[in-house]
């Protein structure tokens, strides 16, 4: 080790934010040239950038680790020990080359699967497969969508999942520090959170949430077993393919599809897609000779509005050359359609991938990636290391993006923007109701799916479920948490968790569930300083200069805080998403709401209304679920 003073830890990490620029930029470059283009030329110089770029990680690693950082200040001891931890890179030879490959394998099974149903081949998952199980009335046609894409994505993956996380255990070993050793590729992911104990939290979180999703759960069974009575098992869980997602993870598209779900069908809908469509074409009739603004890149632009309306930053330039909002229709017909937002470690490249279509869905959906670009672009001057969100699992990230969507999506943002009418004629409290019902089958259902995803990997990684039961203890999970089950028999044969982008991508899910909960605590203290006397329900943050920019005055104005506490700190919004992951985020978390612990109260204080009318739906009816593993899976 080499003791060395401030002077010299400084001169290093000065040249490795150098150094790292350049190789994340090429890094990100050749990852989005394949995601947008899938060849094999492409992926060849996909493989070859990656390790390029570990060979550079690893030997920054070995150069980090030849200092002694324990004794030196937080921000330098976070900065070395985010250097030193590599990841897979450390894998030499074979066993490196290896795990590139069959993560890379696993990818493009899962961005390049096509199925046949019926008449019909060449079907995708986005837009095809999503929009048949967002849709379809007819069951046997869901069941084959269900079966098709798994049999095409995760059943082709088995093994190679295996290998894969065999090799990241391995790397997990490899991956040591000063007073840190690492058993498994999930120790990894977990340890960038800086919290230990993030899975008990999430655990109790979880149970504390349960009694609203078992509701949630029991008002959409009830439904179901009117709607179809011969397709509900006796167990009392919901047939996985009927829910309108291909994963069951979000089930608002029942409003549509499943005849008593949505509780007031006279009532205008919330789903704003036709109006939306409308919009846009009023626009392009308007300025009906710029041929060149595409109806995506038009609803891009509102988002940008809604950005610029907060105070904060619009989108650069590039932005707006660079990304793709629509799948090409040039001939490249390989195109990964998982919608993302890319930063590629300049001041102004920032992009997204997205398979838009002019619906509620993607305009949703688009404000969310917005968001990232948003958090991108305040910490762009922060060392690379920390040009990420607050909690590098990207919690933080999910839930900045989500906090813009969730002002978006309210039947009040909704009337501003002339996408919904609200008069006086209208039964405002039936409205609410509406968006409340969908939001929750979007958001709150999602809660258990969450914590599933990598509760499961945690499980497989460290050998407490052997590889001959992966499909096995997925779905008693399934069944134990979420009370979903799958619709015919399942096998070791099969491998359903791997028809999920984030287990063939190797990305860690737990970042959805810190999101959720995290976007209803900072929308709660973001209304409260301006919007204090408004039910969160109500809140849009839209136009709320005072949330998006005053955070501090109302901080000290209101009394919220104590001032001699905070008089040093940076509680202004824009502050803390340049802040990147240079503090903890849990001080982050605490200069937004004045806790450093996670807290579901405010979700739960958001939806009161939800709760309270299933409450009067379900007097008398039975809630919850008996789910055995065995007597739907095949050995």
């Amino acid at each position: 080790l080499l003791f060395a003073n401030f002077k010299t830890f400084n001169l290093f990490l000065q040249r490795y934010n150098t150094l790292a620029a350049k190789q994340c930029y090429y890094s990100v470059t050749t990852q989005w040239i394949y995601s947008t283009n899938i060849t094999q030329q492409n992926r060849d110089q996909l493989l070859n950038a990656t390790e390029v770029f570990n060979r550079f990680q690893k030997q920054q690693s070995i150069e980090a680790k030849r200092y002694d950082w324990t004794d030196f200040e937080d921000n330098i001891q976070r900065q070395f020990e985010k250097i030193a931890l590599i990841g897979s890179a450390v894998l030499e030879g074979n066993d490196g080359l290896t795990y590139s490959k069959v993560l890379n394998e696993m990818q493009t099974i899962y961005s390049t699967a096509k199925v046949c149903l019926r008449d019909k081949c060449g079907l995708e998952l986005e837009p095809d497969l999503t929009q048949i199980m967002a849709t379809s009335g007819n069951h046997s046609e869901l069941l084959e969508a269900w079966v098709k894409w798994r049999d095409a994505s995760g059943k082709q993956m088995r093994d190679k999942f295996i290998s894969y996380y065999s090799l990241g255990n391995k790397a997990a070993l490899l991956n040591e520090l000063p007073n840190t050793k690492f058993e498994t590729l999930y120790d990894l992911w977990l340890f960038q959170w800086e919290t230990p104990d993030l899975m008990k939290q999430t655990y109790k979180l979880l149970h504390q949430l349960m009694p609203f999703y078992q509701k949630l759960h029991a008002y959409i069974r009830i439904r179901l077993s009117d709607a179809l009575p011969t397709e509900m098992p006796a167990d009392n869980t919901l047939p996985a393919h009927l829910l309108g997602n291909m994963w069951a993870q979000q089930w608002s598209h029942t409003m549509n599809t499943v005849e008593g779900v949505d509780p007031y069908p006279q009532i205008q809908t919330i789903d704003v897609s036709d109006a939306l469509k409308t919009q846009v074409k009023q626009i392009f009739i308007k300025h009906f000779k710029h041929f060149s603004i595409k109806p995506a890149r038009k609803m891009f632009e509102l988002s940008n509005q809604f950005i610029k309306d907060l105070g904060l930053d619009q989108m650069t330039d590039r932005f707006w050359k660079n990304s793709v909002f629509e799948k090409p229709r040039d001939g490249t017909d390989m195109f990964s359609s998982h919608a993302s937002a890319w930063d590629f470690y300049t001041t102004d490249d920032f992009r997204i991938k997205q398979c838009t279509r002019v619906d509620m869905e993607s305009f949703i959906k688009m404000h969310h990636e917005m968001g990232h670009i948003e958090y991108y672009m305040q910490y762009k001057h922060q060392p690379i290391v920390f040009r990420e969100g607050a909690n590098p699992g990207s919690g933080f990230h999910e839930a900045i993006g989500d906090v813009l969507a969730l002002s978006v999506s309210t039947p009040k943002h909704l009337n501003k923007i002339g996408l919904l009418e609200i008069d006086d004629s209208l039964d405002l409290y039936k409205i609410n109701i509406k968006s409340q019902l969908k939001m929750a089958l979007e958001k709150v259902v999602l809660l258990p799916f969450a914590y599933i995803m990598d509760k499961w990997r945690s499980d497989v990684f460290s050998g407490r479920v052997s590889q001959h039961n992966l499909n096995r203890h997925w779905w008693t999970l399934r069944g134990q948490y979420q009370g979903v089950s799958p619709p015919c028999k399942r096998s070791e044969q099969d491998f359903d968790p791997g028809a999920k982008f984030h287990i063939a991508n190797s990305v860690e899910y737990i970042r959805y569930f810190v999101s959720i909960i995290l976007q209803f605590q900072i929308h709660g203290s973001l209304c409260r300083f301006g919007q204090k006397d408004v039910p969160l329900y109500e809140c849009d943050i839209d136009g709320d200069k005072e949330a998006g920019n005053k955070l501090k005055y109302s901080l000290l104005k209101q009394g919220v805080f104590v001032l001699t506490q905070y008089l040093s700190l940076i509680n202004d919004f824009r502050e803390v998403l340049l802040l990147g992951s240079s503090e903890r985020w849990t001080k982050q978390l605490e200069r937004l709401t004045g806790s450093q612990e996670m807290d579901v109260k405010p979700l739960l204080d958001y939806f009161k209304p939800l709760q309270d009318f299933l409450d009067q739906q379900l007097v008398g009816e039975e809630i919850g679920w008996d789910f055995k593993v065995q007597t739907l899976l095949n050995y």
